[in-house]
């Protein structure tokens, strides 16, 4: 059984039939447009799976997986957007899903690293922040500090913690965060936030994914 997490950026895909195989991450610019999984998520997975799960839907069943709290929120920061959800005493509370706010926030951190030859885990959080309200938008107080002569890491930094702060805002600025997404490696975001967070990784919605396959017998 072949379950996958179809990212704008990047593809996580693991095979329920290889017991102790890690999920592997495949850029999308590089999946086989043939290519037939089991179940499925992502914006593109549809294309792939005659079985096909919603994001939220598979967020909300890979935190109750791996949480394993009564109440908590779950924050996914991806590629393109953000998502939330919120239990309480074991509901289902709130959930959101932002992709204008969100609009292409890990894929600007990301660009910015490679960019600048930065290294998000080796940089320090910075006493000031940009109000971030777009990841593509927000790049602009990037190139204007600059111009005033703050250094490039400088500037990044503060952009990074301004998309912190704003995915904060808007999961609703819990005392505790679980975090999930590609960014739960990147260092500096992490300590971005306001409150404490505890990371999950990337694969959160592969394990929704194999939680919805046991619930309703779905086989390879």
């Amino acid at each position: 059984m072949i379950l996958a997490d179809f990212g704008t950026s990047y593809c996580k895909l693991q095979d329920l039939e290889q017991p102790g195989e890690e999920p592997r991450i495949i850029p999308t610019s590089k999946i086989d447009r043939k290519m037939r999984v089991t179940l499925a998520t992502g914006h593109n997975g549809r294309r792939f799976t005659d079985h096909y799960v919603n994001e939220l839907t598979a967020l909300a069943r890979g935190g109750e997986s791996l949480i394993g709290k009564e109440s908590y929120v779950l924050l996914d920061c991806g590629s393109r957007d953000i998502k939330f959800i919120q239990y309480e005493k074991g509901k289902l509370k709130d959930m959101g899903w932002n992709t204008e706010c969100g609009a292409s926030m890990g894929f600007t951190i990301e660009l910015l690293e490679r960019y600048y030859e930065l290294d998000y885990n080796k940089m320090e959080v910075p006493d000031r922040t940009f109000s971030i309200t777009c990841g593509v938008l927000g790049m602009s107080h990037i190139f204007d500090s600059i111009t005033t002569g703050v250094s490039e890491s400088e500037a990044v930094a503060s952009f990074v913690k301004g998309i912190a702060l704003n995915a904060y805002r808007f999961a609703g600025s819990p005392e505790t965060l679980f975090l999930s997404g590609g960014l739960c490696a990147n260092t500096l975001f992490v300590r971005s936030f306001p409150c404490k967070v505890i990371t999950l990784g990337r694969f959160v919605l592969l394990k929704g994914l194999a939680e919805t396959a046991r619930q309703k017998g779905i086989k390879a």
